[in-house]
C-alpha cells in the first residue's frame, strides 16, 4: 500500500547558502539593509573589500570601513548568540598599501573616520574623483580640492606571492606601477565604491618580508543602534561620545554595540566566534580582511586586502552575552591556556594524590573579547564578561587568566582577549561546552 510523506508544518524561506558581494554605506545597525536570511546551520560566502585605508580616503563611505551587508540567521532572537565557524579565508589582492597615519585638519568634523568634510566647499561625506596618483589624487567631485583626511607618516606598498604565503614591500617605481592599475591590483569587488589606497603609492619601507596569515578584522553581528562600522567597539566607539557630528551617541547607546570591529589576529580560518544577538536575526556582517598583523596592530593599520571568506553559522539559544566569545585554533592559544595532554593529566592526578587526593578539574580553553577606550578598561570589560558567562567573581577570573591563560592585545588602544582554561561544567551551564569540545576535543 502506498504511503504519503508527511507535509512539513511550515516551509522555511531561509537559504542554505547566502552569497554576499554588496556593501553597506559604512553605517551598521537597525537602519542597514539586510541582504537575506540563511538557515540555522547554513553558510555565508562573501567577497570582501579592503577595510581601512581605502574607505578612510573615500568620504562617501560614512563609517570608516567598507563591510558587507548583514545576513540574518533563521531563528536568531534577541538574547541568543550566533556561533560563526570560519571555514576559509583567502586573499585575492595582488598587492596593498598601508602604514602609520596622520590626520589633515580642516577635512573632518571631530572624527576623520566617520565625519569627513571638504575643506574648501564644506560638503559632508562628499563624492570624490581620482586624478592621477599620489597623496592628493583623491579630490572633491564638486570643487576639486584634495579630499583625504589622512596621510602617511611612514607608509609602504606590499606585493604578495601567488601562493599568498609571503608579502614583500616594494620600491617607488613598482609602487607607482601598482597605483596606475589600482582597482585590479586591489582586486576590488564590483560593488565596492572605495578609492584603493595603492593609489597613494607609499614606499618608505623597501624589502621587508612578512608572512601571510589572513584574518577578518571585522566579523560580528549588528549593534542595536546605528553605528559607524569602524566604531562598533569600545575603543573607537568612545570617540562618538559627545562628538560634534551627527553620528554622536550617548553612553547608553554605545552599550548596544556588539564589538564587531575586533582586529584580533586569531579570528582566522578554523576559529569559532560566538557573537551576541541584539537585533532579530542577528545580522552577520564581515570585512576588513588583513593579510597579516602582529598583536596590538601598533601602527594603527595593517595590510588591508580583498578576499573571499566562507562562514558556517548556528544559533545558540538564550546565551545572553554582551560581547564576542572566541574559540581560537589550538596553535593560537597562549601556552598556559592550552588543554592538558593525557600525560599532563596523569601527572596532575598523581600530584593531587600525593597532596590529599583532591580533584583535578576538567577544563577547556575559551577567550572573551573585551573593549574600552584604553587597554585597562578593555581588560576590565573582558574580565567582567568572562565572570558573567562563567558564573564566577572577577577575582577568580583574574586568577585563572594568570595561571592558566593570558591577557592578549588585539588592537591598541582598547581591544583585548581574556583567555583561560575554564571549568567544563561552567561552560556546560551556558551551553558552550559542545563548541569547546568541537574545537579542542574532550578535556583530558
Amino acid at each position: 500500500m502506498a504511503t504519503t510523506a508527511p507535509r512539513p508544518s511550515a516551509v522555511s524561506t531561509a537559504a542554505e547558502t547566502v552569497y554576499v558581494d554588496r556593501f553597506c554605506d559604512g553605517i551598521i545597525g537597525p537602519g542597514a539593509e539586510v541582504l537575506g536570511t540563511v538557515r540555522d546551520g547554513g553558510h555565508i560566502v562573501a567577497n570582501t573589500a579592503p577595510g581601512c585605508w581605502g574607505p578612510m580616503i573615500t568620504p562617501a563611505i560614512k563609517g570608516g570601513h567598507e563591510v558587507t551587508l548583514p545576513v540574518a540567521v533563521e531563528g536568531a532572537e534577541v538574547g541568543d548568540a550566533i556561533a560563526i565557524r570560519i571555514r576559509s579565508i583567502d586573499v585575492t589582492s595582488i598587492a596593498t598599501a598601508s602604514g602609520n597615519d596622520r590626520t589633515i585638519e580642516g577635512r573632518f568634523n571631530g572624527d576623520p573616520y566617520c565625519a569627513k568634510v571638504c575643506a574648501q566647499c564644506g560638503a559632508e561625506d562628499e563624492a570624490t574623483v581620482v586624478e592621477g596618483i599620489g597623496p592628493d589624487c583623491v579630490r572633491c567631485a564638486a570643487c576639486g580640492a584634495p579630499a583625504s583626511p589622512f596621510a602617511f607618516t611612514n607608509g609602504y606598498t606590499m606585493a604578495f606571492d601567488e601562493a599568498r604565503q609571503l608579502g614583500i614591500t616594494v620600491g617607488r617605481a613598482q609602487a607607482e606601477a601598482f597605483a596606475h592599475d589600482a582597482a585590479h591590483v586591489a582586486a576590488l569587488p564590483a560593488s565596492s565604491v572605495q578609492n584603493p589606497i595603492v593609489l597613494f603609492a607609499p614606499s618608505d619601507l623597501v624589502g621587508v618580508v612578512a608572512r601571510m596569515r589572513p584574518f577578518m578584522g571585522q566579523l560580528g553581528t549588528m549593534p542595536a543602534v546605528d553605528l559607524p562600522d569602524s566604531h562598533n567597539a569600545g575603543d573607537f566607539g568612545a570617540f562618538l561620545l559627545g562628538a560634534p557630528h551627527s553620528r554622536a551617541v550617548t553612553a547608553e547607546q554605545l552599550a548596544e554595540r556588539t564589538d564587531g570591529h575586533l582586529d584580533i589576529d586569531a579570528v582566522r580560518a578554523g576559529a569559532i566566534l560566538v557573537c551576541p544577538v541584539k537585533l532579530p536575526g542577528g545580522g552577520v556582517y564581515l570585512g576588513d580582511m588583513h593579510a597579516m598583523q602582529g598583536d596590538g596592530e601598533i601602527a594603527g593599520h595593517t595590510t588591508d586586502v580583498s578576499g573571499t571568506a566562507t562562514l558556517q553559522v548556528s544559533v545558540v539559544k538564550g546565551l545572553e552575552i554582551d560581547g564576542p566569545i572566541l574559540f581560537p585554533v589550538a596553535e593560537d592559544l597562549p601556552f598556559l591556556a592550552r588543554p592538558l595532554t593525557a600525560q599532563e593529566r596523569e601527572a596532575a592526578e598523581a600530584l593531587a594524590a600525593r597532596h590529599g587526593g583532591g580533584p583535578v578539574e576538567d577544563g577547556l580553553p575559551v577567550s572573551f573579547v573585551g573593549t574600552g577606550p584604553d587597554l585597562n578598561s578593555a581588560v576590565d570589560n573582558g574580565l567582567g564578561r568572562a565572570a558573567s558567562v562563567l558564573g564566577m567573581e572577577v577575582p577568580e577570573v583574574m586568577n585563572r587568566a594568570t595561571i592558566s591563560g593570558a591577557i592578549e592585545i588585539g588592537r591598541a588602544p582598547g581591544v583585548v582577549q581574556v583567555t583561560l582554561r575554564a571549568p567544563v561544567q561552567a561552560l556546560a551551564a551556558r551551553g558552550l561546552d559542545g563548541l569547546a569540545r568541537e574545537q579542542y576535543g574532550a578535556a583530558a
